[in-house]
């Protein structure tokens, strides 16, 4: 009687903790689905919104103490979060912050008209006692005195106007005849607060040293402030293809491999420039940076990003694009989910808690204009995440010797059977395409699965029956376990890193959940669009609701 009694206890947990497997699935689902159709407006919140607003905070909360940055209605910045989130320490480290979260208030108050749209310096991840910032690139003469900031200054109204996404344009006479005292107080704010979050390194992902359009310009940069404000700082310009180069992407089938930024454009000024140590620490050949792929650029600009912040003690690290919406959120969206590998941050979240974090916080939240995008096939979003395929390796991590402070139950979650469910129903391992590898890269998954494999291929039923009962006997256990040597040999394969389980399983529940609501659309008919398919059937197949289910 008590043998069977546990036995049904333990199947009951088992099927409980792949229900909530399930339903943090689904969260993705609803998640991107109202994302892909609803542009995000601090001062249009709806009942939806506030609940993905109270999940990220909860979210938030499972590893840090934090204040909030006011942004009631949009008053700070029409799209910044109405509640920004400022990580204090870890709840796992007595490191107490010193910042005064009113002083904070305050100079993010002031500083908001020195960069692009009001999108202000703001800390977003705490990683060892530093801030990771993001941001907007400075704003220009037209934008101070136009219909935004003249407007503000002089008249008292609110800055409601940063929240349009129209260009403002920058007079160059107006520049060279005006008044540069308005530059040295909005600036100079700023920089009160950049020093304020200890912030020492700038990267700037545009192209260009200023945003042109009609022959005027848009915007500026610190590595152009005629002044040299930013003089203390050191600036990294890192120039990085804009949104507009992910349609290329999409209509190459979502194959980032070989696919080369043409560098030879007008508008295209701004040339790559760090300091000579970067040169010898990373063993990265710069001087080919024209040449790389979208892959190979990618992957170095985020090892960039990572020895910055691992470079100093003390200093914080600011990432911004020209509005701070498309490419920022790229690589503050990678350093999150790298990081979170390595167990340096959120170390108590799920893969389908820190996919929904990064998603809602990172992306929707902050403003990226997903609709927009989609309906361009600017594919941006979908790279973000497809791209984790290539930083899994140890190159990528921060620390040199991994901690893992906890069990995340990464790959006992809904993701973790999704090489062996797809290839089970003749997914993408029977194509015979380049882009095979767009929704599986997993080898030693396979191995796992390999026991498995045997005889006709079964229903989708059944392999759903698998995954519930497969939470039993959690691979993530027998991974950790003493055992796993035996396991190795018995399976013929070597075990893949945690780093690797981890990135591999958030990109599998996103894959899974972005095929159900927004899907993948090819180009050309090609096994992509097969691809495409067999990830749809496989998403309702295991219970994933499709956007036609969602209300």
């Amino acid at each position: 009687h008590v043998r069977l009694q546990a036995t049904a206890v333990g199947r009951g947990s088992a099927m409980a903790a792949s229900g909530l497997s399930l339903r943090k699935s689904e969260e993705i689902v609803d998640l991107i689905y109202l994302f892909s159709k609803t542009q995000y407006r601090a001062k249009e919140v709806t009942p939806q919104v506030e609940e993905i607003e109270r999940r990220t905070l909860d979210l938030f909360s499972r590893d840090y103490k934090y204040s909030i940055i006011h942004n009631p209605n949009g008053e700070v910045c029409g799209h910044y979060p109405r509640q920004i989130v400022f990580l204090e320490q870890e709840l796992e480290y007595d490191r107490s912050s010193t910042v005064s979260i009113s002083k904070l208030q305050d100079l993010v108050n002031r500083s908001k008209l020195a960069r692009c749209r009001g999108r202000f310096v703001c800390p977003v991840i705490l990683y060892n006692g530093k801030h990771i910032c993001r941001s907007s690139t400075l704003a220009g003469w037209g934008e101070l005195y136009g219909r935004t900031g003249y407007n503000y200054i002089f008249s008292g109204g609110t800055d409601d106007t940063c929240a349009e996404p129209e260009e403002v344009l920058e007079d160059d006479n107006g520049v060279r005849n005006g008044d540069s005292q308005l530059f040295d107080k909005v600036r100079g704010h700023d920089i009160k607060l950049l020093r304020y979050l200890s912030v020492r390194y700038i990267c700037d992902l545009m192209v260009e040293n200023k945003k042109v359009k009609f022959g005027l310009n848009v915007t500026s940069s610190e590595k152009v402030d005629k002044a040299q404000r930013y003089a203390d700082f050191t600036l990294l310009s890192v120039p990085y293809p804009g949104c507009e180069f992910f349609k290329d992407y999409k209509d190459r089938d979502y194959t980032a491999e070989g696919l080369v930024f043409n560098w030879n454009q007008d508008y295209v000024d701004a040339p790559l420039t760090i300091p000579p140590c970067f040169n010898q620490n990373l063993s990265i050949d710069w001087s080919q940076y024209q040449s790389w792929d979208l892959v190979e650029q990618t992957q170095n600009y985020l090892k960039l990003l990572l020895h910055l912040i691992n470079s100093d003690d003390e200093s914080g690290l600011l990432v911004h694009c020209i509005s701070g919406w498309d490419r920022t959120p790229l690589f503050v969206s990678l350093l999150r989910l790298s990081l979170w590998a390595d167990g340096v941050v959120h170390s108590s979240l799920e893969p389908a808690e820190i996919l929904f974090l990064t998603i809602a916080y990172d992306w929707f939240l902050f403003g990226h204009m997903l609709p927009d995008r989609l309906s361009k096939g600017e594919e941006i979003f979908f790279f973000c995440f497809n791209f984790l395929k290539h930083i899994v390796s140890e190159k990528f991590s921060a620390v040199k010797k991994q901690r893992y402070p906890r069990d995340r139950g990464s790959v006992s979650s809904l993701s973790s059977e999704f090489s062996l469910i797809t290839e089970e129903l003749g997914g993408p391992s029977s194509v015979t395409s380049d882009n095979t590898d767009l929704f599986m890269n997993q080898p030693a998954q396979a191995c796992w699965a390999a026991p498995m494999r045997k005889g006709p291929s079964p229903s989708p039923q059944i392999l759903w029956n698998r995954l519930e009962e497969s939470a039993l006997h959690p691979l993530s256990e027998a991974r950790s376990s003493s055992s796993s040597s035996s396991n190795q040999s018995d399976h013929g394969c070597p075990l893949p890193p945690e780093r690797q389980t981890r990135l591999e399983s958030v990109r599998e529940i996103f894959l899974a959940a972005y095929s159900s609501t927004v899907g993948l659309k090819s180009s050309t008919p090609s096994p992509s669009a097969a691809i495409s398919g067999l990830l749809e059937q496989f998403a309702r197949g295991v219970g994933l609701r499709g956007h036609n289910a969602i209300v």
